[in-house]
């Protein structure tokens, strides 16, 4: 069942339906739906879908062939030729009909690119000698972000300024992410949403039918399980060194955020360590994080994983493979990890307050035009019981502010068993001062599973939200 993604069927469809060529790019991280989109939106038209492979030049060629004649003339599906100039001729001949306009996509486009330096310049060729006045639509896609960016959509393309529109796909919100689950409650589709990261083909994955635990167990506590698997299946896809990344992706995930310390961890040069952080950039799963209100201070940089199903599988996985590996994953699912999913979904959940944050603040609905929203951290001062100063680390959970008029919400998350009592208001209250010389500070929110003391519920104060888990999804 297709899920979600009407703007991009929507933006497809436009430029379908423009008379001559129309051409746009599509990229995005591996399993966010790139190709299931393209299935849904050719469905009912005349298309020619080829995804190229990790097999050369030569081998990509021999294989397009056999895909445009097995839509176009049968017959000749056998064929072979010299040259890619040959069967885009052929295509140029059946694409001058007026009556139905023909789709040519090329998937996984920089596993050909890369081997075959000319193919940009040859489509671009086409384009612009044989194609502007044919009713033909061209459709390039790919996996490898820093490809697809520096190489398809940037000035220095051969290709540039002749397509129409780029969809750049990212995982689904959480919002999105609960309609694969429709009947499950709020707590367990934050969850669901947590465990796969919102990313297409895990979501698929879940039987609705089926229980949260009964799903999770399924993919990643079994041998058979999708998930079991997955991290280094997409590692080895993307990189050379497995071992070097995967160390990495492993301090990461146990909360060192800064490039010197994950380097010495790992027992490597800055440089070398940096090289596959860009490239874990590159490909999504990681990113770099920075305090909203002070973008240019390079010190405060933080290295983490932006994708979420990486952080569980790091947290939980690698610990139980033996067990696992025994036929008793069900059994420390149930023993450890279920019991940890709360602590787990901290920095899920914050993501999720951020989204709702942005999205709610670009329409006003806090007293501010949000602009940018992110989180906030540094230290601020104490007193201890003595009258004695000190420092401690200090964070905000959701900072939204308004580049316009230099207001700022702030937000605190609890994913817990726990109501929000008097201490965290408190303390929310206290770190707003630490941002407010830069920013107006017009309301606090709080975010809460497990709902508010009759305290918070009955504070006076005008500037506090408080929301729900349930709040986020109506």
């Amino acid at each position: 069942m297709f899920i979600g993604r009407e703007k991009e069927l929507e933006s497809l469809q436009t430029i379908y339906e423009k008379d001559g060529f129309g051409m746009t790019v599509i990229y995005g991280r591996r399993r966010v739906g790139k190709s299931f989109l393209i299935s849904e939106f050719i469905k009912g038209k005349k298309a020619i879908f080829y995804t190229a492979t990790k097999v050369g030049a030569e081998r990509n060629l021999e294989l397009f062939s056999k895909q445009v004649f097995d839509v176009l003339d049968p017959a000749y599906s056998n064929a072979t030729f010299p040259n890619i100039e040959s069967v885009l001729d052929i295509i140029t001949s059946k694409a001058s009909s007026k009556e139905e306009k023909l789709i040519l996509v090329i998937d996984e486009l920089p596993y050909w690119a890369e081997k075959d330096d000319a193919l940009l310049s040859v489509l671009q060729k086409y384009i612009d000698t044989q194609w502007l006045d044919k009713n033909l639509m061209l459709i390039l896609c790919g996996s490898a972000l820093s490809f697809m960016e520096k190489k398809v959509l940037s000035e220095k393309s051969p290709i540039f300024g002749r397509r129409d529109s780029q969809l750049k796909l990212d995982a689904f919100n959480y919002k999105d992410s609960a309609l694969f689950v429709p009947n499950y409650s709020p707590e367990d589709k934050a969850i669901c949403y947590g465990v796969t990261g919102g990313v297409a083909k895990y979501l698929a994955l879940f039987d609705s039918s089926k229980s949260l635990d009964e799903n999770i167990i399924k993919l990643f506590f079994n041998t058979d399980g999708y998930l079991f698997d997955e991290t280094k299946n997409l590692l080895t896809q993307e990189f050379s060194d497995v071992t070097l990344v995967n160390n990495i992706i492993e301090q990461v995930a146990s909360g060192e955020t800064a490039l010197n310390i994950i380097a010495a961890k790992v027992k490597e040069k800055d440089s070398t360590v940096l090289y596959s952080l860009e490239k874990l950039i590159d490909v999504g799963l990681v990113e770099k994080k920075k305090c909203i209100t002070e973008e240019k201070n390079k010190k405060k940089t933080q290295y983490v994983l932006k994708d979420h199903m990486f952080k569980f599988w790091y947290q939980f996985i690698p610990k139980a493979i033996s067990v696992i590996e025994m036929g008793q994953g069900q059994v420390y699912y149930e023993k450890v990890v279920k019991s940890g999913l709360h602590s787990f979904m901290g920095s899920v959940f914050e993501d999720m307050c951020r989204y709702y944050t942005l999205e709610h603040g670009i329409l006003g609905e806090f007293g501010s035009f949000i602009t940018e929203v992110g989180t906030w951290w540094g230290v601020e001062q104490m007193i201890d019981a003595n009258g004695e100063r000190f420092q401690q680390s200090a964070d905000i959970d959701v900072v939204g502010i308004s580049t316009i008029d230099k207001t700022a919400i702030l937000g605190e998350c609890k994913f817990k068993n726990e109501k929000i009592d008097k201490e965290i208001l408190d303390t929310l209250i206290r770190r707003s001062k630490l941002i407010s010389g830069s920013y107006n500070v017009t309301t606090l929110i709080l975010f809460s599973l497990s709902g508010f003391t009759d305290w918070v519920k009955n504070t006076d104060m005008f500037n506090v939200k408080l929301i729900t888990v349930e709040d986020l999804y109506k």
